[in-house]
């Protein structure tokens, strides 16, 4: 897979892996907008890029509109 890395709504780079709907199976809270990601919906999930593959608590799920609007719409909710 190509590594995609994409700055985030603060600034610091982040890497994206898009989520087909077939392989969501959890519910997730979007940091975007701050409602859910429901099971079978497409969306990407995003990590800090300098922690590569072992940032598995760092990974937060976005829609993928939320994502692509993140200049203009940053996170409701805090990182941590």
């Amino acid at each position: 897979m190509i590594r995609r890395v994409e700055t985030g709504p603060d600034g610091y780079d982040y890497e994206v892996r898009p989520v087909a709907g077939a392989r969501a199976t959890k519910v997730y809270r979007c940091p975007g907008c701050d409602h859910e990601i429901r099971p079978g919906t497409a969306h990407v999930v995003v990590w800090p890029a300098d922690i590569g593959e072992r940032g598995v608590d760092d990974r937060r799920h976005w829609h993928t509109l939320c994502w692509k609007n993140r200049a203009t719409r940053g996170p409701t909710r805090k990182w941590s």
